[in-house]
């Protein structure tokens, strides 16, 4: 009886298991790091909380591409005091692109923010906290050369993914091109390539975890290898050609689909063209940004390539994959552009006939030469919000009519689960358009399946279909 009584008290007095919870601004790398926070917790003895509330430590990884996800951060971190101050020993830590860009003046500003760790740091992270939960604050923001900021655990077991069947792999990071507008050189520093075998053996894994669709990253993901190839020509670099990364990852068992993100269109070889037309696995979609239709807009921005080059790749990949299903990024309202220069965005727009696009304001990032620009050649916010309003009704016309000419044909949808709606089972087809089922969700299908489907009905944002085979109960 009394070693029983012991055993509850020792019980009673041992510490219970920290949890942590991760919050995420940003783009698909974005997510992918707050992915290896959360692996490398785990791996540490953490346990994921049900939500910010049940969590001792809370992390806000965060985005600096446009000065609204900044402030977004900068609103959160005021409105996380009181999260902080309600339970004594809770950690609040900082990540990702506004932390390395701004480092220990987050510390200075907010006081309840107890560590920042840089793009090149998330190995440090369970030190980090640690230190914190003893008192000690602190930023660790150095850029790391070292390949060994890749080579991290294996999933935890305990590790979640909102969708089982699709796994972002890393292959690079940074990117050497220093757009004017763009401060990513700055918060993810410059390019590092992994070695394809290390690649290779990550993918592997996956897909004996049941990993079916693999989202190759990267910040200019298809200049991967590029320097190893220029620097030390016919000497083992440990990296390949992209295109013949694709071909050894498309090589591999149970990998059925693989997509990039995001390409420069600048670093398109006859290799990786070739790749779209001869790899089954290669998804027909590529997203190529493009930011604008104006040669003299793009010269500004440093892109390096003018119209006629873009609308010439635009071919080629088409030549290689006549359905392929093109999505970009393009800015408006950059310091000097003319009605002409945005007339000529609308009209790339058209021709090309982009699937989808992603379109923002031009917002100035502090330290990149446009931010100079602003004073002298900025544009009057009500022309910036007139020019983004009629370049999206323009890709809503031009998406619903892709989406039309796809009612009647049949495609297979990995199923990421219920649609927002609800009710629904939704997921990607291989042009990575969404596509909701019109049959109520059965209990025998899960996120990660590939599901045969028949599209029936088009609207702006999404694609309605029918299970082409009949559905398990």
């Amino acid at each position: 009886m009394e070693s029983s009584v012991e055993l509850k008290i020792d019980l009673a007095r041992s510490p219970a298991p920290r949890r942590f919870w991760v919050r995420t601004f940003g783009c698909q790398m974005n997510l992918h790091d707050s992915e290896k926070v959360e692996n490398l917790l785990l791996h540490d003895g953490y346990q994921a909380a049900r939500d910010a509330e049940d969590a001792d430590l809370l992390i806000v990884n965060t985005c600096s591409i446009r000065e609204k996800a900044e402030h977004r951060l900068y609103s959160d971190l005021g409105l996380l005091r009181s999260w902080k101050e309600a339970l004594p020993g809770r950690v609040l830590g900082v990540g990702g692109c506004v932390a390395q860009q701004e480092g220990d003046a987050l510390l200075l500003r907010f006081p309840q923010v107890d560590f920042v760790f840089g793009t090149h740091n998330l190995r440090l992270v369970p030190a980090l906290a640690l230190a914190a939960g003893e008192g000690r604050r602190a930023v660790r923001t150095e850029e790391r050369r070292s390949l060994d900021r890749f080579e991290l655990p294996v999933p935890h077991p305990e590790l979640t993914r909102k969708n089982p069947g699709r796994a972002y792999l890393t292959v690079m990071e940074g990117c050497d091109l220093f757009c004017s507008f763009c401060i990513v050189p700055t918060t993810r520093g410059r390019e590092i390539s992994r070695p394809a075998e290390a690649i290779v053996r990550e993918a592997e894994l996956l897909a004996k975890r049941g990993v079916r669709e693999l989202v190759l990253l990267g910040q200019t993901v298809n200049a991967y290898g590029r320097h190893d190839a220029r620097r030390k020509r016919g000497e083992a670099t440990g990296t390949v050609p992209f295109g013949e990364l694709l071909r050894r990852l498309a090589e591999l068992p149970g990998i059925s689909r693989i997509r990039y993100t995001s390409p420069h269109p600048i670093f398109f070889d006859d290799d990786l063209i070739a790749a779209h037309g001869a790899l089954p696995a290669l998804c027909p979609h590529v997203h190529l940004p493009v930011q604008s239709g104006s040669d003299a807009v793009l010269r500004a921005m440093r892109r390096r390539y003018c119209r006629d080059d873009y609308l010439r790749l635009v071919e080629q990949l088409r030549g290689a994959r006549a359905d392929l299903a093109l999505t970009t990024d393009l800015i408006v309202g950059f310091p000097g552009e003319t009605d002409q220069d945005f007339e000529d965005t609308l009209a790339l727009a058209r021709e090309v006939g982009f699937v989808d696009s992603y379109s923002f304001k031009y917002s100035p990032r502090p330290g990149t030469p446009a931010a100079t620009l602003e004073a002298t050649q900025g544009i009057p916010e009500p022309v910036k919000q007139a020019r983004l309003e009629a370049l999206q009704d323009l890709q809503r016309s031009l998406t619903l009519s892709a989406h039309r000419a796809r009612v009647g044909t049949r495609t297979e949808i990995l199923l990421d689960g219920e649609s927002r709606r609800g009710g629904q089972l939704a997921g990607r087809d291989p042009y990575q358009r969404v596509v909701n089922l019109s049959t109520k969700s059965p209990g025998g299908l899960a996120p990660g399946r590939l599901v045969p489907v028949e599209i029936v009905e088009a609207t702006p944002h999404s694609l309605l279909a029918e299970p082409a085979a009949p559905l398990p109960d």
